[in-house]
């Protein structure tokens, strides 16, 4: 059965073959890592997400050349005896029309006593081929390479190949998850944290390593940077304060009467303890609200400028676009569907 979205560590084991790509294998490892942890250290926002825990297991401890050259570590050993929520192949560099019989054989043993014991098995492009040839894709739908396409009719008729799709679940509870092409390890990344850790830490995690269009620049994916560290009780008492309450009119000028410090003085240490003015330091406050809003809900952009102190919805409009690099309306497309657009 697949896990539940819980509080326990996911363990999420990246398997290691020979012909298996290492920067997709390294890439999904840094990614995981920073699952739960990331955010928090780049912004100072404390998040609920769930951890995961990757780690690499191949044939035997240690290193493992690549056919294309690199090098992976690798961490366990097929013949440990592991438990795995999730285990991941990646994609797989083949000859031309490839004999895969008996290949992968110590590999494909561990991955089906891993399914069997409720791991979720995924592979990344080509690497389908490895579950393909380990009957696990059979009267099911999958994904994989393009090229690969032909090779699929030809060896696995059985499998109902979707070469169109980039994320393809299959099977009940949805226990076999086929990705696309190389590049798609960063979608199964992202279905996976949504998955198993949530939407808003798929979107955290996406903004963090700049995935999807990045047409617009990277303003999108920005979020408030985590304020200075500072000893200055009277800003601090400020800044707590601001927080529940950054919608009311003239902001900055309740902060200064609660500070009880001459208009010039507070602003001075206001800049000086936060790196930020009092007004941007609000905007920004108004901005990342605005983003979560239009991130988790339908509400209209007319309202969310409202809820979050802008009486005139153009003003907010405006300081969004400049803020964050695109319209509200553009952000909520990038956003909304992080990490749920795989069905």
């Amino acid at each position: 059965m697949p896990l539940s979205h819980d509080a326990r560590t996911l363990t999420v084991s990246l398997m290691v073959v020979p012909e298996v790509s290492a920067a997709v294998t390294y890439g999904l490892h840094e990614v995981f890592t920073c699952v739960g942890a990331a955010w928090e250290m780049l912004t100072g926002e404390r998040t609920q997400s769930r951890r995961m825990t990757p780690r690499i297991v191949g044939s035997r401890v240690g290193p493992v050349r690549t056919t294309l050259g690199a090098t992976i570590f690798s961490e366990h050993s097929f013949g440990e005896s592991l438990r795995s929520d999730v285990v991941i192949i990646g994609d797989l560099s083949l000859e031309p029309e490839p004999d895969l019989s008996g290949r992968w054989d110590e590999a494909i043993h561990w991955m089906l006593d891993q399914h069997a014991r409720g791991a979720i098995i995924c592979s990344v492009c080509t690497g389908s081929l490895m579950l393909a040839e380990a009957g696990l894709l059979e009267h099911r739908e999958a994904t994989s390479h393009w090229s690969a396409t032909r090779y699929f009719r030809k060896c696995y008729p059985g499998v109902r190949l979707q070469p169109q799709r980039v994320i393809v679940p299959s099977g009940d509870g949805h226990d076999v998850v086929t990705s696309g092409g190389s590049a798609s390890w960063t979608d199964l990344s992202l279905y996976l944290i949504a998955r198993f850790c949530g939407d808003a830490e798929a979107r955290r995690i996406a903004k963090i390593f700049l995935f999807g269009d990045r047409s617009e620049g990277q303003l999108p994916f920005a979020a408030m940077v985590r304020p200075k560290q500072h000893e200055d009780a009277s800003i601090a008492d400020c800044q707590g304060w601001i927080s529940e309450n950054y919608a009311i009119a003239n902001p900055v000028a309740e902060m200064t009467k609660r500070s009880g410090l001459a208009d010039r003085t507070f602003k001075r240490r206001f800049q000086s303890a936060t790196g930020y003015t009092p007004i941007g330091y609000v905007q920004t406050l108004r901005v990342e609200e605005g983003k979560q809003m239009l991130e988790t809900s339908n509400q209209a952009i007319d309202d969310i400028a409202q809820a979050v102190g802008y009486d005139d919805p153009n003003s907010f409009r405006r300081l969004f676009k400049r803020t964050v690099g695109v319209t509200p309306q553009k952000y909520r497309q990038r956003f909304k569907s992080v990490g749920i657009g795989a069905a």
